[in-house]
């Protein structure tokens, strides 16, 4: 028989090894007692780091499904109108979080913190809608691609956007292939894959006569306390609610195929979305409609399955989930955690108290391609808002000419030209001032009296300890993370060139 031996290193003072497979093991003399003994050392010693994270990046895979614009409209979120046994599938084999929330509330910024696992404004250009991903930020593909991971896109990876001038020749989500399955079927002798599998749905515009195709019960939509009840809400939901369906039913051809190829149990599946959905006040904001997005994580029995998760997660905690479940040590410059602790171990973990949101520019909607720029704490409790250029019209220059036009951080469809329909309408004023007006400075919500986050309460009196608090937490997470904008009037985020081109409207 051929003796194969391998060195083994122990975390503790214990002798070098040797082994060989079939756990024959070969020591210096005959004394049997020796050989009892060593045998028994071999199973209570911890092997060193590099050997664990050797033998699980050979078996776990990584399929990473995003949607473009989706808020929680699944089932399990308790979505009535439309049936997503895809999405409800995975969350019943896996786990869901209830309360995800994307870095920033627009394509590009989200997309690459979900890639490095840095806030946006860690990014430089990376912060901004139609600009660039700096390749000397962190990246989990590029770096689970160095220990010998195939790498795959399929949709839209990093996007809007231009990735050459960030040192990318490529998406830096992975190479393109036409689809999942013919990445699939080009792996060769079980190799360890990673597949970013990025959908357009429900990203606006909506093709017209899907809804009416889609089994949907639309006496179940539910309208949002944010946007006017009508039938033009309704219909524009509808419409957005046919594009989730259909993004549910790429995820279920998605799982197939794993389970066909005999994979599923060994992919580690992970669902969400970049950000909200594409309508007034939930889009390049951060309130809730704008930044809590669906979280949907499967892997095989390794999490307690069917648990809801009520912690306060970010997207940028992919990243180190990803490289910690593939046996690697996040990169230092990483600010997300690994979120397997929790799940895998249900260690508490003080910082999932709390999310930090932002938003830097989203599209070209002011002249000389000034932003928005607004930092955010979501608490349990309390949803704390700083508008760092409260002069500013927070979606959009009203009389804007160039494309997308007036109010043009939010995305055309038929709710958006009802409201600037209705902008001096009495009647909808509320809405109006919600989604389009200027906004103060502070702006404070308490989530369980005002779930719909309308109603400030930063200048009331007896708010003010709690408004001290929170910002105290912010301009605390501010400093850690070198926030360029803190203490600084001018926004270096306004000088970033704009990658798209002149009346481009795609967001």
């Amino acid at each position: 028989m051929e003796l194969k031996f391998l060195k083994l290193r122990f975390v503790r003072t214990a002798p070098t090894l040797f082994a060989c497979k079939d756990n024959l093991f070969l020591m210096p003399g005959n004394h049997y007692s020796r050989f009892i003994l060593c045998f028994f050392l071999l199973f209570i010693a911890i092997p060193s780091s590099d050997l664990v994270a050797q033998k699980v990046a050979t078996k776990v895979n990584f399929l990473f499904i995003i949607a473009d614009d989706m808020s929680l409209n699944a089932g399990i979120y308790g979505e009535q109108a439309i049936k997503t046994p895809a999405i409800d599938g995975l969350a019943s084999d896996g786990v869901v979080f209830k309360k995800a929330f994307c870095a920033a509330s627009s394509c590009s910024p989200s997309r690459a913190s979900i890639l490095s696992g840095k806030h946006p404004h860690e990014l430089e250009e990376g912060g901004n809608l139609w600009s660039t991903f700096p390749s000397k930020f962190p990246n989990y593909t590029v770096r689970l691609a160095k220990m010998g991971y195939r790498i795959g896109l399929n949709g839209k990876g990093y996007s809007p956007g231009q990735v050459e001038p960030g040192g990318y020749k490529q998406n830096p989500a992975g190479p393109l292939f036409k689809s999942f399955d013919e990445f699939i079927g080009k792996l060769e002798n079980e190799e360890p894959f990673c597949f970013w599998l990025g959908s357009s749905d429900p990203h606006r515009p909506y093709v017209a006569g899907l809804k009416d195709a889609t089994s949907m019960d639309r006496a179940r939509i539910k309208m949002p306390g944010w946007l006017p009840s009508n039938e033009i809400v309704r219909s524009d939901i509808a419409d957005y609610l046919a594009e989730v369906k259909r993004f549910d039913e790429t995820i279920g051809k998605a799982v197939a195929l794993l389970k066909a190829k005999g994979l599923y149990e060994n992919t580690l599946i992970i669902v969400t979305s970049d950000n909200g959905m594409p309508f007034p006040r939930a889009k390049a904001t951060v309130y809730d409609s704008g930044s809590n997005v669906p979280l949907v994580m499967s892997w095989g029995n390794n999490f307690e399955k069917g648990r809801s998760y009520n912690e306060l997660v970010s997207l940028i905690d992919i990243a180190p989930t990803i490289l910690d479940a593939a046996g690697l040590t996040p990169d230092e410059a990483i600010t997300g955690r690994s979120l397997l602790p929790l799940l895998q171990k249900n260690k508490k973990d003080k910082r999932f108290r709390q999310v930090f949101l932002e938003r830097e520019r989203h599209a070209n909607v002011r002249p000389d391609l000034l932003g928005y720029p607004v930092r955010a704490i979501r608490t349990s409790e309390y949803l704390y808002v700083e508008n760092l250029k409260p002069d500013r019209w927070p979606a959009g220059d009203p009389d804007y000419t160039i494309p997308p036009g007036p109010f043009g951080d939010i995305d055309d469809g038929p709710t958006k030209a009802f409201l600037m329909t209705n902008r001096n309408n009495a009647a909808y004023s509320k809405w109006v001032k919600a989604s389009m007006e200027k906004r103060p400075a502070r702006e404070l919500y308490s989530l369980r009296d005002d779930p719909d986050q309308l109603n400030n309460l930063a200048e009331n009196p007896e708010n003010e300890k709690a408004v001290r608090v929170l910002k105290k937490q912010l301009d605390s997470w501010r400093r850690k993370t070198g926030d360029p904008l803190l203490g600084n009037s001018e926004d270096i985020f306004d000088t970033y060139p704009y990658y798209g081109r002149k009346g481009k409207a795609e967001q």
